[in-house]
């Protein structure tokens, strides 16, 4: 006869690349995992839901939504990893997207590339906007650019564009009350690419969060002064997929010894997909899973 096997929370965090606090997000807000309890009351996972959670990190990886994947079982799941067209589920707008914007940078239509970032804005709304259009949007302009089929200054233009847009559509945010969760955004020294800052920043104050922006490249220990003089308890930082894989790990930890216990390191973005969990610090390379963990702790406070 064979024994059911379950996993304690930390075992399916190291299998998983899923942080607990994500884990539990998930518990309360889809159903799903449903750990049972073991003698000690902590949490317990059947290996059957380990391996669910596996493959949704996986697709999670390829630019699927948690919210899209919570509803389905092993089996169309992994036929989701095998299929050989992902851009659907990546939002709805996305392949129509990147075609229409990839025409008007070839055109070297800025004009029309801002219009085109409006009228998406409007449709969808800031949030859905960035989640929807510019995460697989990104993507797909990174990949056309690893092709050769984009030249760097066409990329540079997509980016600066795009960041104009949302800077203008962040300035008509309300300013988040003082005792709002206190965020620190900025990149580590080497992570040059700020759109994912700006992304962030959009999102955080969306739903609530007193952002303090820092911009790219601050050197760690002025991060960690304006730590402390923000009375920031989170800090978020992302990194893109170019930057060193090898140097995430060890600036994550030189941030950790820098900064007071209490505060959060939140790290997040494509440079983060393959970054095991490390004490003390959020791996979130999905923005929604950051939304998520932003929700969680107001919902705590509150």
């Amino acid at each position: 006869m064979n024994i059911p096997v379950f996993l304690p929370i930390s075992a399916v965090e190291r299998e998983t690349g899923l942080g607990k606090d994500t884990l539990r997000v998930w518990e309360r807000r889809y159903g799903f995992p449903s750990p049972v309890r073991n003698a000690s009351g902590e949490r317990a996972y059947p290996a059957d839901q380990v391996e669910r959670l596996r493959v949704i990190r996986r697709l999670m990886d390829q630019g699927y939504r948690p919210g899209r994947l919570m509803g389905s079982g092993l089996d169309e799941l992994q036929q989701l990893v095998g299929a050989e067209s992902r851009d659907t589920p990546r939002g709805d707008a996305a392949g129509e997207d990147v075609g229409r914007f990839l025409h008007r940078l070839r055109a070297h239509d800025v004009t029309g590339l801002r219009q085109a970032f409006q009228e998406s804005l409007i449709r969808q709304g800031l949030q859905r906007f960035i989640l929807d259009t510019v995460v697989p949007l990104n993507r797909g302009i990174g990949e056309t650019w690893m092709r050769g089929e984009l030249n760097v200054f066409e990329e540079h233009l997509y980016s600066e564009q795009l960041k104009t847009t949302l800077r203008q559509a962040a300035g008509s945010l309300p300013e988040a009350p003082e005792t709002a969760v206190r965020i620190l955004l900025t990149t580590i020294p080497g992570e040059e690419h700020d759109l994912g800052l700006l992304m962030a920043e959009c999102l955080f104050r969306l739903n609530g969060a007193f952002c303090i922006a820092l911009g790219a490249q601050t050197p760690l220990n002025d991060i960690a002064m304006a730590t402390v003089a923000h009375r920031a308890e989170v800090l978020a930082l992302p990194f893109s997929s170019a930057f060193p894989q090898r140097r995430v790990l060890a600036v994550l930890r030189q941030c950790r010894a820098l900064l007071p216990e209490p505060v959060e390191i939140w790290a997040g973005g494509a440079g983060v997909s393959r970054i095991q969990p490390v004490r003390g610090i959020l791996v979130l390379p999905d923005l929604e899973q950051s939304l998520e963990i932003l929700r969680s702790r107001k919902a705590k406070a509150g």
